[in-house]
Formats: structure tokens, C-alpha cells, sequence
């Protein structure tokens, strides 16, 4: 099949002088990052960082299950209270942005502007002197309060925002069109206009939660366990810092990528219309017809291998 050439929105499909420039440059850019990474290698290696004994300690069982995974447990543990009461949070302050009531608007907006402008370890630190100072958690449960106060209350206000402007980036034919069918506002909102920028927003809101996976590694500085303490805890027995923040970096790199595929799975089956319960099934796809459609990409109808959709017959 010849290629073809197709226009996008940003800039004309590069010409041969082009496509060659591209390639010259695409070349150039991995030789010189090899290049960067040979030379980083090199002086690791000649201070000792790349010895097999200082990676030997991640074989052995005792640093995982003393270390690594005590604190890796504290992570997931923050992360997942944090993002369900940050959810929770951010629909009933999203809601509350776009009520009728202007007393509970302002409120709310009040609420979201303040706690998206503090820093996260602010948030935390402030917690945990006032959860220590009033007594209102056990001191053993202090720090990790403390931790999940600021990811909830930082993490809930953007959420808050985020559905607000879900929810506003839909046709106003929505609301208006449920209106005329006699739906009550709160129908409205809960039955068409919530569903529809649940769906809109998910990547953003997926992102938000990954962003609460990885400030949860803020905790280290109010002394509460999790991943990145435990690491270097290891890297202070075993003298291995370099290969110690490796490891608990690939872990993160992992969650991370795990919660993303996650999310592109269910994301995935709400614009395919068939949210079940069941995330994991396999979402019923079409079969490659062999032929793009203008849902995604642009056709040059001026190429001579273009294809008229209405009548494919015709040449």
C-alpha cells in the first residue's frame, strides 16, 4: 500500500528535504544521549555505585520486609484514604461551586481557592501540629492524619475544579433540554450533566491521583513511613543510596503506570458506553474496517489514493 500524505491541524506533513532534516536530527539525539548516559555510567562505575554489592541487599528478603515494603504499604495506605475522602470532597465542593444557593457557591469557592493556593506540605505540617496539639488523633496515627488531611484537602479542592469545569463544558442544551422535560435541578445535575463530565474529566482526574500517590512522599518530612523513608533507611544500612532510589523510584514508576493503564481501561469503556462493574472484561470492539474515518484523521482529498466514504465505489 503507497503512503499517502495527510494535513494535520498544526503544520503540513514534511516534504523529502524534511522528512531527511528529521532523521538527521532524530540520529544525532540518540548519539548524544548514549552518549550523556555512557559518560554518567562511566563515573559511577568508577566510584563504586555499580558494584554488585550494593545492589546485592534488594536480593535478599529481610531489607524488603523490614524496609521496602512496610513503607510501600504506607504509600498505597495514604494514597488510596486520601483519594477516596478527596473525591468525596471534590464532588460535594464542585456541586456546591455551581448551586443556585449564592451563599453556598461563595462557600464553597472560598473553600477551593484557599486550600489550592497552600502547599501541600504546609497542609501537613499544619495537621499534624494541630491534630498533636488538641489530642484529636492518637499519636501513633498522628503523621499518617496528618498526611492524609493534606493530600485530601489540597487534592479535593482541584478535584472540586475540575468537575466544575466539567460540568460548564457541556451544551447548555443539556440542562436546558432536561428542564423542558420537567426535571428538577438536582435530576439534572445527578442523571445528565454529572455522568457525561465524569467521563470528560477522568483523565484529568487521574492525574490528580497520581499526583497524590507521589506527594504522599511529603509524609517523610513529619516522620511517617512510606516508601521513599523506607529507602533511604535501607540506604543508610547497606551504604547504597544511588541503588536504594532506584529501586523506590522504579516502584513509583510501576504505581504510576499501573494507576494510568487502570484509568485508560475505564476510560475506555465509558466512551464505549458499556461501564460495567466488572473494569478488567474486555471492551467489545469494532473490527479494523481497513478504512479511516474523519473521527480520526484528516483525509487529503487530493491525494490520489483518497477514498470518498459516501460513495467508496468511485475512483
Amino acid at each position: 500500500m503507497a503512503n499517502t500524505v495527510r494535513a494535520t491541524v498544526l503544520y503540513d506533513a514534511p516534504g523529502p528535504k524534511g522528512r531527511r532534516f528529521n532523521l538527521i536530527i532524530t540520529i544525532v539525539t540518540v548519539i548524544a544521549g548514549l552518549a550523556v548516559l555512557f559518560w554518567v555510567g562511566s563515573i559511577l562505575s568508577e566510584n563504586g555505585q555499580l558494584d554488585a554489592n550494593k545492589w546485592t541487599p534488594f536480593i535478599n528478603s529481610q531489607t524488603w520486609t523490614t524496609y521496602i515494603l512496610p513503607g510501600l504499604w504506607g504509600t498505597l495506605k495514604s494514597a488510596v484514604f486520601s483519594v477516596i475522602l478527596a473525591l468525596v470532597m471534590g464532588t460535594a465542593l464542585g456541586l456546591g461551586r455551581i448551586s443556585e444557593i449564592r451563599v453556598l457557591r461563595w462557600f464553597c469557592a472560598i473553600i477551593i481557592e484557599t486550600f489550592r493556593a497552600i502547599p501541600v506540605l504546609i497542609l501537613m505540617i499544619f495537621a499534624y501540629q494541630m491534630f498533636a496539639q488538641y489530642n484529636i488523633v492518637p499519636s501513633r496515627q498522628l503523621a499518617f492524619a496528618a498526611v492524609v488531611f493534606g493530600l485530601t484537602m489540597y487534592n479535593g479542592s482541584v478535584i472540586a475544579e475540575i468537575l466544575r469545569s466539567g460540568i460548564a463544558s457541556l451544551p447548555k442544551g443539556q440542562r436546558e433540554a432536561a428542564i423542558a422535560l420537567g426535571m428538577s435541578s438536582r435530576q439534572t445535575t445527578w442523571s445528565i450533566l454529572l455522568p457525561q463530565a465524569v467521563a470528560a474529566m477522568l483523565p484529568a482526574l487521574i492525574s490528580q491521583m497520581v499526583i497524590a500517590l507521589k506527594d504522599s512522599a511529603l509524609g517523610y518530612q513529619i516522620g511517617y513511613i512510606e516508601v521513599v523513608r523506607s529507602g533511604i533507611q535501607s540506604a543508610s544500612v547497606n551504604r547504597n543510596y544511588l541503588a536504594a532510589l532506584f529501586v523506590v523510584a522504579l516502584i513509583m514508576i510501576l504505581l504510576n503506570f499501573s494507576l494510568t493503564a487502570l484509568a485508560s481501561r475505564i476510560e475506555r469503556q465509558l466512551r464505549a458506553g458499556r461501564a460495567r462493574r466488572n473494569i478488567v472484561a474486555k471492551v467489545p470492539e469494532q473490527p479494523d474496517q481497513g478504512l479511516d474515518t474523519k473521527d480520526n484523521v484528516n483525509i487529503d482529498w487530493q491525494d490520489p489514493d483518497y477514498k470518498d466514504l459516501k460513495t467508496p465505489g468511485v475512483q
